[in-house]
């Protein structure tokens, strides 16, 4: 959509609508210069007036054209600000709601701005990978201070307009409107009307008492935090061009430069994939927005264990009531210690205030009767994971809730067509599968049945952004989409030990590569029991399923991870640091001697492609069947739920980078080893496809 045009008491108003934050996208543009034009055209204007309609100032680039041809169509952003920044009538800028990257730029290409109070500014754009490339490194120190402008653009956090309207000698805004903006902001255009000369953040000098021990500061530190991600390091320097440029102009040339220079770096392009990734996943293709959800204002949930009580308290956090159910007063009792415990942490920390803690307490419900579950709208159950259990818990649920209820199951791995069965309502079942711990992680899987209704579906969409989550619909099949994956990345793990690898060598080399922690790590975490359990099950279901007896053998001696202090490594008590196991070192040495297994040396590169691409190839046959939607969805999920590193931007978007063409060369090498299953390593077909016609996941 465009910008509207509007003369009132003289003052010309281009009101920019392109919802739903008015991105500056090209037809946005277009009428903003058409604005411009009328109002320069016509001698009974005397001032601008430019604001946002709806619930934004602007939010900068149209991220739907972002890598496409209209980003830098004319005219684009850089063309825009001139126009702004050369009028022969004073501009000013309306700020209110948000004001964040090329938003920011063009208010900054004004000759004035007034603002709400509460409005966001900043420049996000380190967040996606990049920096401000409009002259926003070069235009805020000059309003703001080097400091300050520095601190905003490497960290991309938006700042509240009346802190910054507060700054001793700040020339970002001229005056906060408490009321009505839209008149405040005529009123100042009509006092400003006639002053000449007009002021311009050109003619503003960049100072810095100590400039270049100041940024050799900065440098040192962000050079420390950012690691793998360039951009803040960019960022910098453009900041830095900014106390060394002789002119404006100079300093925005050398911007450009580096924008330029990292816009197609891996690490940006990682980073816009997960950024279009997170919100793609809520669109579900046969699901359109407009479809009529259900109400939840009440939630039960099922169990009190270490997934009911983290369950708990999301919608706690979020403001819903909550009735927690038990079978034995004890459960209940340890369940909600547990709670609180959490919530004082973060009280003790000043993460939480104390009346908050409270009020969320004060939410939550027990019970040992399912009865009390009546009239609740949505009821998750997060009960041990055997479908026998689930069957219990479900026919009872079936007997009891109310018509129009969401029944769903926090199963990870277990048949939710089959859970929706035990019941008469299979349309409002489905899978909510949370992951551990589940206060924490921001990862959803929505497992949709093959009965489950759309508005079943369309709501727990919405409920889960209500609690924080990124939600990221799955097919049913074993294991959904993140257990499907993570079975074949474990497997490669166990074949890695048998070949010559220590589970420290294998974590060390996945954790260098960028994971939050390696395969043996994450499997102390969440319990080696549960993956003993699921092993089991395959080994009725899939008898010759290949894999390494190592993790049997392990569980076997009771070494179930960090909650026993004996897993894949020693554990002291209250510590998490994994300690290399001599025990566990012996058993994979003897295991290897009974299968007549020489140790060879393993490198890096090997582990994280035998991990890394068994993720792929295990992904591809998902998009394949269908399990899931797309490839970002894949990646989303790697992303926020296990740890795969950001800058890589999830294992089919690493596919991508690396090239799908080099990736199953590699996999027919992997299918040569006769310790692996080489079976496995034929490439998926869609994968082989997207290879051999030079294409791609994403």
């Amino acid at each position: 959509m465009s910008a509207t045009y509007l003369v009132t008491d003289g003052i010309a108003v281009v009101t920019m609508n392109n919802p739903p934050v008015n991105g500056l996208g090209f037809a946005n543009r277009v009428g903003i210069a058409d604005g411009l034009a009328k109002a320069a055209a016509d001698p009974a204007v005397k001032a601008v007036v430019l604001t946002g309609a709806g619930r934004a100032f602007s939010a900068g680039a149209d991220i739907t054209e972002l890598d496409g041809p209209k980003a830098m169509a004319e005219p684009n952003l850089l063309t825009l600000i001139k126009m702004v920044e050369t009028s022969s009538k004073p501009v000013v800028a309306a700020i209110h709601s948000i004001c964040m990257g090329g938003g920011l730029e063009l208010a900054l290409s004004c000759q004035y701005r007034v603002a709400s109070p509460g409005a966001q500014i900043g420049l996000p754009e380190v967040k996606i990978g990049v920096i401000p490339g409009a002259g926003g490194t070069q235009r805020l120190p000059r309003v703001l201070g080097v400091e300050t402008a520095m601190n905003m653009i490497v960290t991309g956090e938006p700042v509240k307009s009346e802190l910054l309207a507060s700054l001793p000698g700040q020339k970002l805004i001229d005056q906060m409107v408490d009321g009505d903006l839209l008149a405040g902001a005529v009123k100042f255009a009509q006092g400003i009307a006639a002053v000449r000369p007009m002021p311009s953040v050109r003619d503003l000098k960049v100072k810095h008492p100590n400039p270049d021990a100041y940024v050799q500061f900065v440098r040192n530190m962000v050079k420390g935090m950012s690691k793998n991600f360039p951009a803040p390091m960019a960022c910098v320097e453009a900041v830095a061009a900014s106390l060394k440029a002789r002119t404006l102009d100079e300093g925005i040339a050398e911007e450009l430069r580096i924008f330029r220079g990292i816009l197609n770096s891996p690490e940006a392009r990682a980073l816009r994939h997960a950024f279009f990734g997170e919100r793609a996943a809520s669109k579900i293709p046969d699901v359109p927005e407009s479809t009529p959800q259900r109400a939840v204002n009440t939630v039960g949930v099922i169990g009190a264990g270490t997934m009911g009580g983290g369950i708990t308290m999301n919608f706690l956090n979020a403001g819903i009531p909550v009735t927690m159910l038990e079978m034995k007063q004890d459960a209940l009792d340890r369940g909600v210690a547990t709670i609180r415990k959490n919530y004082e942490a973060q009280v003790k920390k000043g993460k939480l205030k104390q009346d908050k803690y409270e009020q969320r307490m004060a939410l939550l419900t027990t019970t040992l009767s399912y009865d009390d579950l009546k009239q609740a709208d949505l009821v998750i159950e997060a009960v041990f994971e055997e479908i026998g259990v689930k069957e219990t818990v479900f026919k009872t649920l079936d007997a009891i809730a109310k018509p129009g209820a969401i029944l769903a199951s926090n199963t990870s791995t277990l048949d939710v067509n089959k859970i929706a069965h035990f019941t008469q309502r299979p349309q409002d079942v489905v899978g909510m599968h949370f992951f551990s711990p589940a206060n924490v992680m921001r990862l959803l899987e929505v497992v949709r049945g093959a009965d489950t209704a759309k508005d079943v579906l369309a709501t727990v969409m919405t409920v889960a952004k209500k609690i924080k989550k990124t939600a990221v619909v799955s097919g049913v099949c074993d294991g959904f989409i993140g257990n499907r994956m993570i079975e074949q990345y474990s497997r490669q793990a166990g074949f890695l030990l048998d070949e010559g690898c220590t589970p420290a060598q294998v974590d060390k080399a996945v954790e260098k590569f960028g994971f939050a922690m390696g395969p043996f790590r994450m499997g102390d975490l969440a319990g080696n029991d549960i993956g003993w359990a699921i092993r089991k099950r395959r080994a009725v279901e899939y008898a010759n399923l290949k894999y390494s007896k190592t993790a049997d053998l392990l569980c076997e001696l009771g070494r179930f991870g960090q909650k026993t202090q004996a897993g894949w490594y020693d554990y002291q008590a209250g510590k998490r640091d994994a300690i290399p196991s001599a025990v566990v070192e012996q058993m994979v040495v003897d295991h290897r001697k009974e299968l007549g297994i020489t140790a060879r040396k393993v490198s890096d590169e090997e582990i994280v492609q035998r991990l890394v691409y068994a993720l792929v190839n295990e992904a591809a046959h998902i998009l394949e069947e269908g399990i899931a939607n797309k490839a970002s969805d894949i990646d989303m999920i790697y992303l926020t739920g296990y740890g795969f590193p950001l800058f890589r931007g999830g294992p089919l978007c690493y596919a991508d980078t690396v090239g799908l063409y080099n990736v199953v060369l590699t996999m027919n090498r992997f299918a040569q080893n006769p310790l692996d299953d080489g079976a496995f390593w034929t490439p998926a077909p869609l994968l082989a496809k997207l290879a051999a016609e030079g294409k791609s996941f994403t």
